[in-house]
């Protein structure tokens, strides 16, 4: 899944309206892939070489050390090329690796772009990593405490269903709007006002 430029000049525009409306740091975060997962087209590729290798020697034992080679390396190649295209790709990584991958880098951005903003002391922050097709809403402790887990769980079901039906635009814009109102409900733009 991919956004166009005018969907996600759509997106801004509703995140701009949202942080509008509240005191609190709204942060949205769009990630095609949370990691690279270098090491997996490679170490399948390795497994593919080392079961050409064992298919030759146990059913071509004429064959000689260096034609074996050969072959095995030339499996290698190929199986690492072929790996490397992103869809087969993914689909080697284990699904409990992405999902905490994706979830590590959604709480290192969170505590670089909420938590230690001087600007705000309260904020909010919606990950997406689509390959991985993880979503997470994470929030400051007093953002949490006032809305609570079943407000954000709700939210990003909502997102996914939406998402699923194949508008993603449309779904991030929904998920902004209604974390955007518990924002605004819990911490409206007047109080920063008020503690000037």
């Amino acid at each position: 899944m991919q956004l166009t430029a005018d969907e996600r000049a759509r997106i801004q525009k509703a995140l701009a309206a949202a942080q509008a409306r509240t005191q609190a740091r709204f942060a949205l975060m769009i990630v095609p892939v949370s990691d690279r997962y270098a090491m997996y087209p490679l170490a399948w590729a390795g497994m593919v070489a080392l079961a050409v290798g064992a298919a030759l020697a146990l059913f071509w034992q004429t064959l000689g050390l260096r034609l074996g080679f050969l072959l095995e390396a030339a499996a290698f190649g190929l199986a690492a090329v072929a790996f490397d295209w992103r869809p087969l790709h993914l689909a080697l990584v284990p699904r409990r690796l992405k999902q905490m991958r994706a979830r590590n880098m959604a709480h290192r951005e969170f505590g670089a772009g909420i938590l230690a903003a001087q600007d705000k002391k309260e904020g909010l922050l919606f990950f997406a990593a689509l390959a991985e097709h993880y979503v997470e809403i994470i929030a400051s402790r007093e953002v949490h405490a006032k809305v609570g887990a079943e407000t954000w769980s709700r939210i990003v079901n909502d997102f996914t269903t939406r998402a699923k039906s194949g508008n993603l635009a449309d779904a991030f814009i929904s998920a902004i709007e209604a974390c955007a109102y518990h924002l605004e409900t819990h911490f409206p733009p007047e109080a920063a006002d008020t503690h000037a």
